[in-house]
């Protein structure tokens, strides 16, 4: 019989470290994001903007929605922050890029979940899973699903296990038993707000994507903007400070799966040291790499070179 409890079971089995249930309800934070939209927070993210509709509510997606299964998986290994690197040449690249691309390694697991689940039930059910990439509210989903909260500064944070964590859901018919949601205990602490070097964070919980290193260095077309290249400093693709600084993350657990352990390509480099690859030489080892995102052409931008 296929059970919640079955089901979380196999879920560790395949890797993940947590996994959960929520409802497919019409849960109060998603319409923010309609409005999210209209401030113009998205920037030059059209496709937030084509698929808002079926962001709604993941029914739009799967009309006989009931729950959506949802799994974390920590991405963090044993080396330094960028916070905690004092050379002012290092080449600053976002965690979760540092080993392979996590929607193929993620979305391989949740394949395997899926056909498992689908091999196991009584009768056929209707499921499509995701990786980041569907038109889901994942976040959403992860705080109902009792993952963890949405914090100041927009992540899904566990107590235990902190915020370094992929996320990636299954929309099912299926009837399951739902976890209690997460709550959340950001409390008074505005660290994150108070250590974006752009302001990105414009309230607690509401990030202005056109604001934020992540979006300058991966989704911006084009040069970036002359107020915010001081602030952007070394960071050559995405930004960790707003996770770094969070006392959640104060001791997070370590993962050991090869597959997000830094490649050489990217462990403590300088500036200069990929200023001076060649093309090939970063295309090589950006290769099923979630650095893709920006290309070579994206990379020297970034680079300044």
């Amino acid at each position: 019989m296929l059970t919640a409890g079955a089901i979380k079971e196999k879920a560790r089995e395949l890797g993940f470290d947590l996994c959960g249930i929520a409802p497919a309800s019409d849960h109060p934070e998603l319409k923010f994001f309609r409005e999210w939209l209209d401030r113009g927070y998205a920037g030059d993210m059209a496709y937030l903007n084509r698929s808002a509709e079926r962001r709604a509510d993941v029914r739009n997606v799967i009309p006989a929605a009931r729950t959506v299964i949802v799994t974390a998986t920590i991405y963090n290994t044993d080396r330094p922050y960028s916070t905690e690197c004092k050379d002012p040449a290092r080449a600053h690249i976002a965690r979760y890029a540092w080993g392979d691309d996590y929607h193929d390694v993620i979305g391989g697991r949740m394949e395997q979940l899926l056909d498992w689940m689908r091999a196991t039930a009584a009768e056929p059910f209707d499921a499509r899973a995701y990786v980041d990439t569907g038109p889901v509210q994942e976040r959403v989903y992860a705080q109902y699903a009792g993952i963890g909260w949405i914090g100041k500064n927009t992540c899904v944070i566990n107590p235990e296990k902190g915020s370094w964590i992929f996320l990636a859901e299954i929309i099912c018919s299926l009837d399951l038993e739902c976890d209690r949601p997460a709550f959340d205990q950001c409390g008074t602490c505005t660290l994150c707000i108070e250590a974006c070097p752009t302001k990105a964070i414009v309230a607690p919980g509401v990030l202005d994507s056109t604001r934020c290193i992540s979006y300058l260095t991966i989704e911006q077309r084009g040069d970036i903007p002359a107020e915010f290249r001081e602030a952007i400093g070394t960071h050559v693709y995405g930004c960790d400070i707003c996770q770094e600084v969070c006392p959640w993350n104060a001791t997070p657990p370590v993962s050991g799966d090869p597959a997000w352990q830094p490649r050489p390509a990217w462990d403590g480099v300088t500036v200069d040291d990929l200023a001076a690859r060649t093309d090939d030489e970063l295309r090589v080892a950006m290769r099923k790499s979630a650095m893709r995102r920006t290309k070579v052409a994206g990379l020297r931008r970034n680079l300044g070179r």
